[in-house]
């Protein structure tokens, strides 16, 4: 079957070879030398050195067995490996254990995983990373945010249950000093490269937000008053109207321009990293369809494949037949207890590791039968028993009482009732601790059983009762201490029984994805497996053995507890606790008791060698077998070899080390037998990794850095038989060459999962089947968990465990291989007691792996990232594998197993959730995700608009609507004839002097300011008058008006109106940020040309203040008039413009991407929207209407200022900052006047949405009742919030509202008013004109990228609900056009939104008289169809028109308009076209804490900004969840991913975000971030 071949090793004197390696590899990495060259002088220098005689065997697996490896590359690439036999270089590490006992608190790599070989295949593969001196970006962190205190003061207690897991050992890496000191050289560019390219945290920005951070304007429009006042950011201001508008150079940076800050520094940093190609290489692939298609990873077409022959079964030896065997354990226990009584059975020590307590088999027998007696007859009543046989008890006994567990454990068996052994619970939030309780539950446990100490110290309430653990059921708790035993009867005696198919005990199993489930063992399983071991062992009576593993469980309780009385043994226990303190305790019971077997871990090893200078007079001679349990760890071969170097010349014999494999489900699997003195040993398999993740044997020939060495486990059990299936789909045989899971059949197995029996099938009764898949045989296996192959001889060869097992693209990656590689990159800096987890999460249709290590309180940032960047190239050079996410923890933070390893399936939990609290962390998207679609590319020449042509011929429906026609609307107010709305004011103050027009109201809620038709005609005059005389302006003047919002402003507006200038209302600068707002006021005073400005005398003063002088040159203010103290003087004439065409006022606004544009509003287009709002919300002198808007732009400023005066209504104003001091008001408001219709922006619903939404009971008291109100209307430039709108609602349902109630508008720069909703029919109150209901309607995502809208039905995966944006005001029409061919769409098609109406506006105001942007906005046409002689405005908003089944009021069908977006916010990624708001709102509901999000592109990266409004240790959570849900639902890859305060992200007074102003305040590196984080 096998060829076997001896492989030479070196054992060259410790220092001379040593000598000549650190020189070869100095040569090596200095790049004296080539790999080749070093290889080939390597060879030659240590030949000298290679022994003519073999002390140990190893077999390299012949071409038989793998075709394809050509025999003379097998034995060119022969590995040596350091021979384990008693040379110098023991004593020299003799020395150095005593140093690494010494150092072992501090956190030294987790020695399971211990390869001094592996080791230095790290180095030597980060080694070849010197030529490619990349400088990583460093993420940036507040040093306020993550300052590590001392360690004792930082690192919480060790809370395990008397005991450390495997993940518990310290030693630091056994590399000489001398090759250290070589590897520094290979280390050195990344040191290097980092600290020249990255700054240290305390670099980052502290400046606080009210200090003044640019030189240049910022804009006022950016901050809306309900934000936070002392922000600051630099300007980004462009007049559309003009291409060579100046824009200031220090307040933008336009794509591609290199900015002097540290952080476009650290993005071009990121920018070249991301410059290299990536592995694998990524395919050509896209399909411009409506589902689009995820590529799937193509298999390699050079993947190694298997090529041997199907495997048959292996046998191992016939269980023999030994005459005095018991017919059941229960029956050896009765045979030892009453005819060897005196007999030690077990003996525990105490914490400083002497004998404390000998169990004889006598007082074993005596105690089991008084409590099975007690068990039985003495917890309930005759009639009514609380236990029966077959019932389940919990066992709950701590480490360190092995013989009250052994008591109980053979009590219960003679009771026949079903021990479940579990960890001692600690406090009510184990980790696990929940799925334990499940199982409890499960198993139908009621009882537990326990020691009188153990009762003691568990958790209580403060009734003094056992608190109630989380998931458990309720339990009984039974003290089993002799002294409250009942003594039995002499005529009672137990059943016992031949050993037969019932259920004998159940031990607990954690799967991978955390549940955990009782693997049940029958009593003919139970004594079946305790024959094998006795077989398999050599055990014979009266033996010694020192356990020193869990002895409620696994190989700790089969050899410990059951196969010990069966072969009346004497085990010492030794306790986890007493290894903590006395590492070499097992070492010394070995010496002392002449124990003949021990059963030990990988890690009692090492702590056996960490300590053994501390007593150098021990003999482990006595010692038969070493059994070493995680043999089956791939790593396990180096601790053997290290343990023999070490222990060779105190007795231990080289055949006495024998690993073993071991699994809860098949129990034993395979045992190494004790071998014969001087026989050669077993061999070693050196693999190639790249073939193993294939799932294919390979010898390594290629890669000397990605082998490896594992030993065998022996052979299969006696009496059982195996064979390797595959891991996935059906239980196929492997071939020979082939990787597969181990299954075992056996009597001595487990026999079911307890209640779980779909899971038992697939894995206690599974039938081997060929490549045909005809079963082989009718034999029922049982999975093993472990992954490995049957080598030479029928040796069992493990190389990982199924558990561990990460499939990423289609190869196989073990997670313990990770872990090594991690551990062999000089962890000791960083990584404390070497906890590192290792696990995978499924993220865009593919597994990525994720790596987390607790960091040592004492390592520094720079430590930290340069550790964890060359783990990154370790495992990417060694494993072919991108890490995802390289996370690192404050120490002793991940969640524990009860024995102090880390529970991975709750890590990952952790993870997944956004609790894990990372002090850093590094994610490598960009490295990792090669399954991306290919960017679209846009095909030239034939474009949608001409394809669309076709359609429309064929009868396709133009996309097209319009509100109802203002002709055949009746209108019989006398408004009509009044062409100017300075007329209807003037007739107002004759018609109807002491009608009130304006209420103004403050934070209290009372009015401080009111304005009828006389007093503001009144008032108007005299500003008017003042205009004329102080100002000396003439008509057509441009007056900037700078007020408060309240009836101030709207005076003085209709006074320039009065005097024929034109007013330019601006916002007033914030007196607390002078410094962002004022240069915004001053720009728009310069862009208008304004020849004045009218302000208060409060706001005259801050203009001239010293403070203001600072910000802008205060000297060049054009000529500034307060209108606080009036001369009362009339006007002599009324300015009358000469047509309705001339020039109203100028509004101003900045967009959301920082553009600051002003249009002109002509007197006819403000009668004709005064006009179409008085018919759509049906306005008259007799109604109120309550507004809190900002009054600068838009319909803000309109429904604020013009509509009262043109239908004569009563508006009550409440300016939106007097929220901020009283968030009832404007409810409390709408509720006292009993208000019908009331306008508020976004923000204003936000405040009240989030401020009031737990107060509602508190309204209710305070008889807030909103039923009155027939619309609430949202003012808007923007897709509608359907979400918020929704919850507001939902909300104040309770109060009245009713939920047709909210509704929105649309309106842009070129047309402020496109949609309001029509008033609703309420119920009972109101009763207005009834239009249709908004509809709403689902559409994908997906198809929206590629500009098209596909309806899909509600819960479609990507989908995105759109609600309609109003109705269309009457005089309006709206078609839907493609953007770049300018054709006309059809109906459900997506485009740009033109306008025509009577109030558009004119036109863009510049200085410039650029008539390029004036023509292509306002006065354009389509390129075909019967629409194109109409002139058209471009809305510059993508959206489309749909005919639903309504009707309207017209009686025809209604045409809903649905607005999805602003094109100029747009962001054109991987050729696609993207919204922000769809990925900001995949972001806010991916964590509790995030309060808000903005996106933006830089350099074609895309960078998010989340605000964190939790405690700054969930700054890093966010990282990761960010990441993966952007690419899950949208396809893209975050490259910037920034953590900053609440209030950070720029909003606008109508509650919209400033995303480039975001954008420049980032990159000017002023926005003081919590943390910054470049994905890789």
């Amino acid at each position: 079957m096998y060829d076997t071949c001896i492989w030479s090793l070196l054992s060259a004197p410790g220092d001379k070879r040593l000598q000549v390696q650190v020189r070869l590899f100095l040569s090596l990495v200095l790049g004296d030398i080539t790999q080749k060259g070093y290889e080939k002088k390597r060879a030659k220098l240590l030949a000298p050195y290679v022994p003519q005689t073999q002390g140990r065997c190893l077999f390299q697996l012949s071409c038989d067995c793998f075709p394809g490896v050509d025999p003379a590359l097998q034995k060119e690439s022969k590995p040596q490996m350091p021979a384990p036999s008693a040379t110098p270089a023991s004593a020299s590490s003799s020395s150095s254990a005593s140093k690494f006992h010494r150092a072992r608190s501090g956190g030294a790599r987790d020695e399971r995983y211990r390869s001094d070989i592996h080791t230095e295949a790290v180095q030597a593969a980060l080694a070849k990373h010197k030529e490619q001196k990349m400088a990583l970006p460093m993420p940036t962190k507040r040093r306020s945010t993550f300052v590590q205190s001392p360690a004792d003061a930082c690192t919480p207690p060790d809370t395990s249950s008397a005991s450390e897991d495997e993940g518990s050992l310290r030693r630091q890496a056994a590399l000489s000093a001398a090759l250290h000191q070589s590897l520094q050289n290979a280390e050195s560019w990344i040191n290097r490269s980092i600290q020249g390219s990255s700054t240290s945290s305390s670099a980052s920005s502290t400046l606080s937000h009210g200090e003044g951070k640019g030189t240049s304007g910022s804009l006022a429009d950016v901050f809306a008053n309900t934000r936070i006042e002392n922000f600051s950011v630099p300007p980004d201001v462009t007049a559309t109207t003009s291409s060579s508008s100046a824009r200031p150079a220090t307040s933008s940076f336009p794509p591609g321009v290199p900015v002097s800050s540290r952080v476009s520094t650290k993005i071009q940093q990121l920018l070249n990293t991301l410059k290299r190609p990536k592995r694998p290489p990524l395919k050509e692939f896209f399909v411009d369809d409506f589902e689009e298609i995820v590529e799937v990873p193509q298999p390699d077409p050079n993947q190694p494949k298997p090529e041997g022959r199907q495997m048959t079964p292996v046998k191992g030896e016939p269980l023999g037949v030994v005459c005095n065997w018991p017919p059941a354990l229960e029956a050896a226990l009765q045979r030892w207890g009453t005819t060897q009584a005196k007999c030690p059975c077990l003996t525990a020590l105490d914490v400083t590791g002497k004998p404390v307590y000998t169990l004889t088999y006598g007082k074993l027998w005596s105690r089991s039968l008084k409590l099975a007696y007690t068990l039985l007859n003495k917890l309930g009543t005759k009639n009514e028993p609380v236990l029966k046989p077959g019932d389940r008890v919990a066992l709950v006994y701590p480490n360190n009482d092995p013989v009250m567990f052994m008591v109980a454990f053979y009590g219960c068996l003679l009771a026949e009732v079903i021990p479940v052994p579990i960890e001692v619970p600690l406090t009510r939030k184990d980790a696990g601790g929940q799925q334990i309780g499940f199982l409890l539950g499960s198993c139908g446990i009621a009882l537990a059983l326990t020691t009188e100490v153990c009762l003691k110290g568990l958790p209580k309430t403060q009734n003094g009762e056992i608190v109630q653990f989380k998931g458990w059921p309720r339990l009984k708790w039974v003290v089993t201490d002799s002294k409250y035993l009942s003594k039995s009867p002499k005529d009672w005696q137990p059943n016992i029984s031949a050993a037969g198919t019932e259920p004998a005990y159940i031990e607990y199993k954690t799967s991978k994805e955390g549940s955990v489930m009782g693997v049940t063992v029958s009593r003919i399983a139970m004594l079946s497996h305790c024959q094998a071991l006795s077989q398999a062992c050599n055990y014979s009576e009266g033996e010694t053995i020192v356990n020193v593993l869990d002895f409620k469980k696994d190989a700790g309780l089969w050899h410990g507890i059951l196969t010990n009385v069966m072969n009346k043994l004497h085990t010492i226990s030794v306790p986890y606790s007493v290894m903590k303190t006395c590492p070499l305790s097992w070492v010394q019971r070995v010496h002392a008791h002449k124990a003949k077997v021990a059963l030990v871990k990988c890690r009692d090893l090492h702590w056996a060698m960490m300590a053994h200078r501390d007593q150098r007079d021990v003999s482990l001679s006595s010692l038969r077998m070493l059994i070493v349990t995680d043999g089956a760890n791939p790593w396990s071969v180096s601790s053997c070899d290290a343990f023999l170097s070490l222990f060779q010349s105190h007795g231990l014999k080289p055949e006495a080390i024998c690993p073993c494999a071991t699994s809860p489900e098949a129990m034993t699997i395979a045992i190494r037998r004790p071998g014969v003195p001087g026989a050669p040993l077993p061999g070693r398999a050196i693999l190639s990794m790249n073939g193993l993740s294939f799932g294919v044997i390979r010898v390594n020939t290629e890669d000397k850095n990605s082998a490896l060495t594992v030993q065998d486990v022996g052979h299969v059990m006696p009496g059982g038989m195996m064979c390797i299936v595959k891991p996935d789909g059906p239980p196929q045989l492997c071939k020979t060459d082939e990787i597969g899971e181990i299954c075992v059949s056996s009597r001595a197995g487990g026999m079911m999962y307890y209640g779980l029996a779909g899971v038992t099938k697939n894995t206690f009764e599974v039938i081997p089947v060929n490549s045909a898949g005809s079963p082989v045989g009718e034999v029922p296996f049982v999975r093993s968990g472990l992954l490995g192959f049957v080598g030479p001889g029928s040796l069992v060869f493990v190389v990982g465990k199924m558990d561990g097992l990460l499939t990423v693209s289609g190869r196989r990656h073990n997670a313990d291989d990770i872990v090594a590689t991690g551990l062999a990159v000089e962890s000791i800096k960083t990584v404390y007691r070497g906890r590192i987890a290792v696990f995978s999460v499924s993220v865009f249709y593919d597994e990525r792996i994720v790596v987390v290590a607790e960091q040592r309180p004492d390592a520094s940032e720079e430590d930290s990232f340069q550790w964890m960047s060359r783990v990154l190239q370790a495992i990417d050079s060694i494993h072919q594998v991108g890490v995802y996410c390289l996370a690192l923890v404050p120490a002793n933070t991940l969640p524990k197993t009860p024995l102090g390893g880390i529970h991975i399936s709750q890590t990952k939990q952790h993870f997944l959730e956004g609790s894990l609290h990372p002090c850093n962390i590094l994610m490598c998207p960009h490295t990792c995700v090669t399954n991306l679609p290919k960017p679209r590319q846009k095909q030239p020449g034939v474009g949608p608009a001409s394809v669309m042509v076709g359609n429309l011929v064929a009868g396709k429906r133009i996309a097209q609507a319009s509100g109802r026609d203002l002709g055949q609307i009746e209108d019989n107010d006398l408004v009509k004839k009044h062409q100017f709305l300075t007329e209807v004011l003037q007739w107002r103050a004759q018609a109807t002097p002491d009608h009130p027009l304006f209420l103004l109201l403050n934070a209290k809620g009372t009015t401080v300011c009111t304005a009828t038709c006389l007093q503001l005609h009144k008032k108007a005059e005299r500003i008017a008058s003042v205009l004329c005389d102080k100002g000396h302006l003439n008509a057509g003047d441009n007056v900037v008006l700078l007020y408060p919002p309240g009836i101030e402003l709207i005076t003085a507006f209709y006074g320039c109106l009065y005097a024929g200038c034109i007013p330019v209302t601006v916002r007033p600068p914030h007196a607390q940020s002078l410094t962002a707002t004022l240069p915004t006021v001053r720009m728009i005073v310069e862009v208008s040309k304004a020849a004045c400005i009218l302000t208060t005398q409060t706001l005259m003063r801050l203009l001239k203040s010293r403070e203001a002088a600072a910000a802008v040159d205060v000297k060049t203010w054009p000529t500034i008039i307060d209108t606080d103290d009036l001369p009362r003087k009339r006007l002599s004439q009324i300015y009358k413009p000469p047509t309705p065409e001339m020039l109203a006022y100028l509004d101003f606004s900045v967009s959301t991407t920082g553009m600051l544009t002003g249009v002109k509003m002509s007197h006819a287009a403000v009668s004709g929207l005064c006009r179409a709002i008085k018919l759509q919300c049906e306005l008259y002198s007799s109604r109120q209407i309550a507004i809190c808007l900002d009054p600068y732009c838009g319909l803000g400023f309109v429904l604020w200022c013009l509509c009262s005066v043109y239908s004569g209504h009563q508006s009550i104003l409440i300016p939106p900052m007097e929220l901020e001091s009283n968030l009832f008001l404007w409810l409390s408001t709408v509720s006292q006047y009993k208000i019908r219709d009331t306008f508020c922006s976004y923000s204003v619903m936000e405040l009240c949405t989030k401020g009031l939404g737990n107060q509602v009971e508190m309204l209710k008291a305070r008889g807030i009742n909103l039923s009155c109100v027939r619309t609430c209307v949202v003012v808007a430039e923007e897709r509608p919030r359907v979400s918020l709108t929704h919850s507001f609602s939902k909300l104040f349902k309770d109060i009245g509202l009713s939920s047709r109630a909210v509704s929105t508008t649309f309106g842009s720069r070129v047309n402020v008013a496109i949609c309001l909703q029509v008033p609703k029919v309420v119920s009972g109150a109101c009763v207005g004109t009834s239009g249709p209901d908004p509809t709403t309607v689902y559409v994908d995502l997906k198809s929206l990228r590629h500009d098209r809208v596909r309806l899909v039905e509600r819960g479609a995966p990507q989908s995105l609900l759109l609600s309609e944006s109003g109705k269309i005001l009457p005089g309006v029409k709206v078609v839907i056009v493609n953007p770049e061919t300018k054709g006309p769409l059809g109906d459900s098609h997506l485009g740009e939104i033109w306008v025509n109406s009577p109030h558009t506006a004119s036109g863009y105001y510049t200085i410039y008289d650029n008539e390029t942007l004036q023509a292509d906005h306002f006065n354009t046409r389509l390129s075909f169809g019967d629409a194109a002689q109409t002139l058209w405005a471009r809305t510059g908003y993508l959206g489309f028109v749909r005919r639903t089944e309504l009707t309207a009021a017209s009686g025809e069908r209604h045409d809903a308009l649905y607005v999805v977006g602003a094109l100029d916010e747009t962001l054109e990624l991987r050729g696609l076209r993207y919204h922000p708001i769809d990925i900001e709102t995949s972001v806010s509901r991916t964590h509790r804490s995030i309060a808000e999000c903005a996106v933006f592109t830089w350099t074609n990266l895309l960078v998010v900004v989340v605000e964190l409004c939790g405690c700054e240790q969930e700054a890093l959570d966010l990282v990761p969840l960010v990441t993966n849900v952007v690419l899950e639902e949208h396809y893209l890859i975050v490259g910037v991913v920034v953590v900053v305060d609440p209030g950070v992200i720029p909003i606008n007074s109508r509650g919209e975000k400033q995303r480039m102003h975001l954008r420049d305040s980032f990159l000017a590196d002023q926005l003081d971030p919590i943390y910054v984080a470049y994905n890789m």
